[in-house]
């Protein structure tokens, strides 16, 4: 389970270290390179909350961390980017619908990258 993982220094500090790399080194395998910020529109960018998710997930994962401050910073990250933003119920289901698909989506690419490149990680 994720707690048995969390409570475990070893494995924490070479799971952050795998998905550090499967981000930094680009092994993740996500039409247009979801990763590549430098040449991205404005638009694009909006785009990103599922790896500003990730990514601030990735910044608590520490040995002994309590699950319930990773499920508040990912309950935190859908207030501000999927329920607040917004205006209406449609609007909310297809925000909430978009991002569900989109951080799947990411997950499952990290997934892979873990299995194929750093089987390790899932120790």
């Amino acid at each position: 389970t994720m707690r048995t993982v969390l409570n475990s220094n070893s494995k924490v500090t070479v799971l952050r270290s795998d998905l550090h790399a499967v981000i930094d080194q680009g092994f993740l395998d996500v039409p247009g390179n979801l990763f590549q910020m430098k040449f991205r529109n404005p638009e694009e960018l909006q785009n990103d909350i599922e790896l500003k998710c990730l990514k601030d997930l990735m910044s608590l994962l520490a040995p002994s961390t309590d699950i319930r401050v990773l499920l508040n910073c990912m309950s935190s990250n859908l207030h501000a980017f999927v329920i607040q933003p917004s205006r209406s119920k449609e609007e909310f289901r297809k925000v909430a619908s978009d991002f569900q698909l989109r951080w799947n989506f990411l997950l499952t690419a990290v997934s892979k990258a873990l299995t194929l490149n750093y089987a390790d990680s899932f120790g």
